[in-house]
């Protein structure tokens, strides 16, 4: 995991230095909203990359300042669950912890698109593209101990609240009006507390919690229509 983490660390940081490279002239506007699913990546239940099981919503906003990048603003929530029950670990199953904590998360990032995804042009387009930026997220768990029958509430703290988003999708005008968009991104949290872990003390706490939402999004586009040629 730490592995991938500076792999995608590297390539986000190249393509932050691309997008100084990138002429920039008129802008769109979209507006829309994130449906989709959630899955939790900690001390808990299954350790799984992608696999979303619980309801998540949220509303997006993007700038478009190019044919290749946009500034995103997004707010999603949801709930992200984890049962040792679930787990392939035998040693998890014995223990026997389940949690739910309610995410709500707020995040600012920056979009890169791999083709020119350029909404002036009213033809179908198609681009895989990757995010990343910075998230501030709220988290209330609800710990459960089957083996004596106890249950633990709190929040992570506000200090370690912050998560690091690294988004891959791919998304297509679909309409002139509309982008239909679909994409999973795992969000790598300064915390080790999502599940409770840290202050129950069990579990690697070397390693921080990772959620991931995965889904659709649907945005309306508005205002100025960018022409990105040279003046």
């Amino acid at each position: 995991m730490h592995a991938i983490f500076e792999l995608m660390n590297k390539i986000f940081y190249l393509l932050f230095l691309c997008f100084s490279c990138v002429g920039m002239q008129a802008q769109i506007h979209e507006i829309g909203l994130f449906l989709g699913g959630s899955n939790y990546i900690g001390d808990i239940g299954q350790t799984t990359y992608i696999a979303p099981h619980e309801a998540a919503f949220g509303l997006i906003y993007k700038w478009n300042k190019s044919p290749r990048h946009s500034y995103r603003l997004s707010y999603i929530q949801s709930g992200v669950t984890g049962d040792d029950a679930d787990s392939k670990e035998k040693s998890r199953n014995l223990r026997g912890y389940r949690f739910k904590s309610e995410v709500k998360e707020f995040s600012l990032a920056m979009e890169f698109n791999f083709f020119d995804f350029n909404l002036h042009d009213s033809e179908t387009k198609v681009t895989p593209y990757v995010a990343s930026g910075i998230n501030y997220f709220f988290a209330n768990y609800n710990l459960y101990d089957s083996k004596t029958n106890t249950t633990f509430e709190g929040r992570t703290e506000k200090r370690k609240s912050v998560a690091i988003p690294m988004i891959i999708g791919v998304k297509s005008n679909i309409t002139s009006q509309f982008v239909l968009a679909l994409e999973t991104g795992a969000r790598y949290t300064l915390t080790d507390n999502v599940d409770g872990s840290f202050n129950r003390n069990f579990g690697n706490i070397n390693n921080n919690d990772w959620y991931v939402f995965t889904g659709v999004t649907l945005t309306y586009t508005f205002g100025q229509k960018p022409c990105y040629c040279t003046q």
